[in-house]
């Protein structure tokens, strides 16, 4: 009489669950660049699932589907949802990052350099729809990746300022201050996105004259006051004897 053995135990250790993705993004790539194309196709879903819902509606479930892949592949590249979470905005700002810097080169000088990047910025929200949310909810819901954006612009931008005071330009300006400037600086561009890029009309773009008020600001406020504005000193009138 044969004896059932009697089975054994699960290994508890960790092992990769089965790919599961569309046959056609393997074809002509390697391995590395087939989990490279996965990783950035969940990171981008995760994007969307964010900008549509909100951080709290962003489940596994519907960060696949939109990906087209099976959820089962999802543990391949992040081991919980929180981790894509805290993924989401460094990847993002970092390809902002990127695109601001590409618009800016040509610049001569701080104001150019500045307004060229304003530009991109807004530019890079046409692109990016869903990224003034996801930068927004992210403090509360992501913020390991918040802080990590928010080091990785301030240092990129705080660099910018220095490279402009060796070139000659900030004279009156100490270092410790360029931070203060970077925050200024960005926070104009935050809230003017919100009034003017994402108000009630729809309208695409942004408006020319806002664009225009923000560098009369960077010129003169920063820079120092307008030559038109500058006021001269009175001149003092002798009394006459009648």
């Amino acid at each position: 009489m044969e004896t059932k053995k009697k089975p054994g135990r699960k290994s508890t250790a960790s092992s990769a669950v089965p790919d599961q993705t569309p046959e056609h993004w393997s074809k002509g790539r390697n391995r590395i660049e087939k989990s490279e194309l996965i990783r950035n196709a969940l990171l981008q879903a995760a994007a969307e699932v964010v900008g549509e819902l909100g951080y709290a509606e962003a489940s596994i479930t519907r960060i696949t589907q939109k990906a087209g892949v099976a959820q089962g592949t999802f543990y391949n590249y992040f081991e919980t949802r929180q981790d894509i979470l805290d993924e989401l905005l460094p990847a993002l700002g970092a390809k902002m990052q990127r695109h601001v810097k590409d618009c800016a080169l040509g610049g001569h000088n701080f104001a150019e350099l500045e307004e060229r990047g304003f530009l991109g910025f807004f530019s890079f929200l046409e692109q990016e729809p869903h990224f003034f949310r996801i930068l927004n909810e992210a403090e509360s819901f992501a913020p390991v990746g918040h802080k990590s954006h928010f080091d990785s612009v301030v240092k990129q931008y705080t660099h910018f300022l220095q490279h402009s005071q060796e070139a000659g330009e900030f004279a009156n300006y100490e270092s410790k201050e360029f931070e203060v400037i970077v925050f200024m600086l960005m926070a104009a561009r935050s809230y003017l996105a919100m009034r003017y890029f994402y108000d009630d009309t729809k309208k695409p773009g942004l408006p020319a004259w806002v664009t225009e008020t923000y560098m009369k600001f960077v010129r003169y406020g920063l820079e120092g006051v307008p030559q038109s504005s500058e006021t001269k000193p009175a001149v003092s009138k002798k009394k006459t004897r009648s």
